[in-house]
């Protein structure tokens, strides 16, 4: 028996076993995402902080767990806490990914024209005012694609979540190929699976990403920004 050619009867036989552990893949990725896009935004607001100390603090934090590998950071967790393989594996994806997310908020806050942080100081706007009618809303549309892509990012990741024991495709399709001695087909499934997972969110990103520029053109604040 040829172990390399493709058997179709065999591919429709483990397809159904395959595609049982999507749902895992898929709710540990949207809760990770989740996850990046909030804490990330946290990261970037306490790194401006005035306190150098508190802001110094958060940029080590974010470069540490940036330059440690997240299967490292995911062995850490499940062995050092008392959650479960899903549990870890959605809050060290999510934490990891933060520390990128923040530095594109960074940058979308950093394109915001100095004139705007004036304008909203010289009409008295307190300072989460000034981050939610003026900073935010010019800060955050410019960078959607580049946030969007980083969900993408994180459904390549969840096969990482196998080395804690979570049952997700890969996890299956490894265990079928263990056991059959067949592995060019449970792979390929799982190949398959991911780019149907993967290419419905790069369209629906592309379709955010217009729908939040027609409402910027529809908007004079987001068009002109803050003018006194």
């Amino acid at each position: 028996m040829n172990t390399n050619a493709w058997d179709w009867g065999f591919a429709i036989e483990v397809f159904p076993h395959i595609v049982k552990a999507i749902g895992v893949t898929i709710s540990v990725t949207f809760i990770a995402y989740i996850i990046s896009l909030t804490v990330g935004l946290v990261l970037t607001l306490l790194r401006r902080s005035s306190i150098k100390v508190l802001s110094l603090t958060i940029a080590g934090i974010v470069e540490f767990i940036r330059a440690t590998p997240p299967l490292v950071q995911l062995f850490f967790v499940y062995y050092a806490t008392g959650l479960n393989g899903f549990q870890t594996g959605a809050l060290v994806l999510g934490l990891h990914y933060s520390t990128y997310i923040s530095e594109i908020y960074r940058s979308g806050i950093e394109s915001v024209p100095k004139s705007q942080w004036e304008a909203a100081k010289a009409l008295n706007f307190t300072k989460p005012q000034t981050w939610k009618k003026v900073i935010l809303p010019q800060a955050i549309p410019p960078v959607i694609p580049m946030l969007g892509n980083y969900l993408i990012v994180l459904f390549k990741e969840t096969p990482l979540l196998s080395a804690i024991f979570v049952v997700e495709m890969l996890q299956v399709a490894q265990t079928i190929g263990g056991q059959t001695f067949r592995y060019v087909e449970p792979i390929t499934i799982v190949g398959f699976l991911f780019l149907v997972l993967s290419y419905p969110s790069a369209l629906f990103i592309r379709y955010l990403e217009k729908r939040v520029g027609k409402l910027d053109s529809k908007n004079p604040v987001q068009q002109r920004g803050v003018k006194v």
